[in-house]
């Protein structure tokens, strides 16, 4: 381990704990609910939803670039990927802040697969967060085998969860309000 992944090493295990806990907590807060004044903001899942697409075709491109050797681009492409995951997390917890959760309408064995879409995309949103953390900082520190041997496993992580979150959306938009 470098110098400076031993550096991050503390940040990481922080934030992986943090997040999803921050994440859990203000799911369950809704504003309205507690007698704020404030608008829905019905508007996000289209938009956060994007962005999670916008997300899983840089990955792509990334992917793509380092196999050309312009490891620049990837390394931008990935930066790029993590502020869309973090702009896709902050409208996702301002939404549920704000509205109603919808449920699920769909029946039969529909209803199955958007469940196991739904559960595996947020297991794994949860678990890709130190995944995407070190295998970052790996690179930035050039330890370049051993970010790569990690990418092997975050790449299809990430991308996964990029694209169920596209797939949840466009499954329970229909049952919007």
């Amino acid at each position: 381990m470098t110098a400076e992944e031993k550096k991050y090493k503390k940040w990481i295990v922080a934030l992986s704990i943090i997040i999803p806990l921050a994440v859990a907590v203000l799911f369950g807060v809704n504003l309205r609910k507690l007698g704020y004044d404030v608008e829905p903001l019905s508007f996000l899942p289209p938009i956060y939803a994007t962005i999670n697409g916008i997300t899983a075709i840089l990955l792509i491109v990334a992917i793509s670039a380092i196999k050309r050797g312009k490891v620049k681009l990837h390394e931008n492409l990935i930066k790029v990927c993590m502020g869309c995951s973090i702009a896709f997390l902050l409208m996702y917890v301002a939404y549920h802040m704000t509205s109603e959760s919808t449920s699920y309408g769909g029946e039969g064995v529909i209803r199955y697969i958007y469940f196991f879409i739904l559960i595996t995309h947020i297991l794994l949103s949860i678990i890709i967060i130190p995944f995407v953390l070190f295998t970052f900082v790996r690179g930035i520190a050039g330890a370049y085998e051993r970010h790569k041997k990690l990418a092997r496993i975050t790449y299809p992580m990430w991308l996964y969860v990029a694209i169920t979150g596209v797939v949840v959306y466009l499954m329970i938009s229909p049952y919007y309000s």
